[in-house]
């Protein structure tokens, strides 16, 4: 396309004389005399290879074609007139995209939080969510594909060389079939549930907290039974409430309730054993809306 047939001034011009359907009104309209105007919409019609008015001494008419070329006008002229606030707000992180991915603890309750805050405040931000797990999320940071990520660890073991800011920290609770005799007793003993068969994530995917795990269960005198891994931690609980063994889960998964599982917490001095798990909300570069939304995590963090 011409350079000239984009130049707005041409546009306006012509969407003048489109409305006022007379040059003279028009002219003042644009304050500039009768002339070059005409010289614009003769340029215009030559730019386009035909006529957009009929033109008598007496009126001027649009053509078929200059009839469909008046809402068009509108449109462009008024997306060029936008452009320089979207600009300025997508400079301020009011405006834009911004792609968060996520673990399935975080979205127990955290993240809706995080998000009804966040929309409420910047709509015209694009929020995509992502659900995946650690090892999936540093790929994608890694990529570009994701601006931030939500990940779990082990206390004060963040993802090296990624700013990250804590939003929780919370106990390991254990995950029991209803039917299990500790699920009922009356003192859970931590020496008795490290005996058991033991339902886990896979080390890729949240490296930290598995080896605090395994590190529990040598501390105590025990070699893990790892029964079955499982990725997602609502399906630990699954395979906990198949009756494959025990899972040790953050205590935000007790909000995921599933029929035939019971969770535990030790308390006093079983406690002491029994390591705790923190969540990040993790990212390489912030843009400006990014900061936005880091800004109203901390807010609700």
């Amino acid at each position: 396309m011409s350079e000239s047939l984009v130049e707005l001034r041409l546009w306006r011009q012509f969407l003048a004389v489109a409305e006022e359907l007379h040059f003279g009104r028009a002219a003042r309209r644009l304050h500039m005399t009768q002339p070059p105007l005409t010289q614009a919409i003769a340029q215009l019609e030559r730019l386009i290879g035909v006529r957009v008015f009929d033109r008598t001494k007496r009126s001027v008419q649009l053509t078929a074609a200059g009839e469909v070329l008046v809402p068009q006008a509108r449109e462009l002229l008024a997306r060029a007139a936008a452009l320089p606030p979207q600009a300025r707000a997508a400079a301020g992180g009011a405006l834009g995209r911004l792609r968060i991915a996520f673990v399935s603890t975080v979205g127990f309750s955290l993240l809706p939080q995080w998000v009804r805050a966040f929309r409420g405040q910047y709509p015209q931000v694009q929020l995509e969510l992502v659900e995946a797990t650690g090892d999936v999320q540093l790929q994608a940071l890694e990529r570009g594909d994701v601006d931030a990520g939500c990940m779990l660890h082990s206390p004060h073991f963040a993802p090296a060389g990624l700013s990250h800011l804590r939003v929780a920290r919370e106990p390991l609770v254990l995950a029991l079939p209803e039917s299990h005799a500790l699920a009922s007793a009356t003192r859970l003993s931590l020496a008795a549930a490290l005996a058991e068969p033991l339902v886990l994530f896979p080390r890729r995917v949240v490296p930290s907290l598995h080896d605090a795990i395994l590190g529990m269960y040598h501390a105590g005198g025990h070699e893990p039974r790892i029964a079955q891994e499982a990725i997602q931690m609502q399906t630990i609980v699954n395979l906990v409430a198949a009756g494959l063994g025990l899972a040790w889960v953050p205590d935000s998964v007790r909000q995921f309730q599933r029929d035939g599982v019971t969770y535990r917490q030790l308390g006093g001095r079983q406690a002491a054993g029994v390591p705790g798990c923190e969540t990040s909300l993790v990212w390489s570069r912030a843009s400006p809306a990014l900061e936005r939304f880091i800004a109203c995590v901390r807010a609700h963090a």
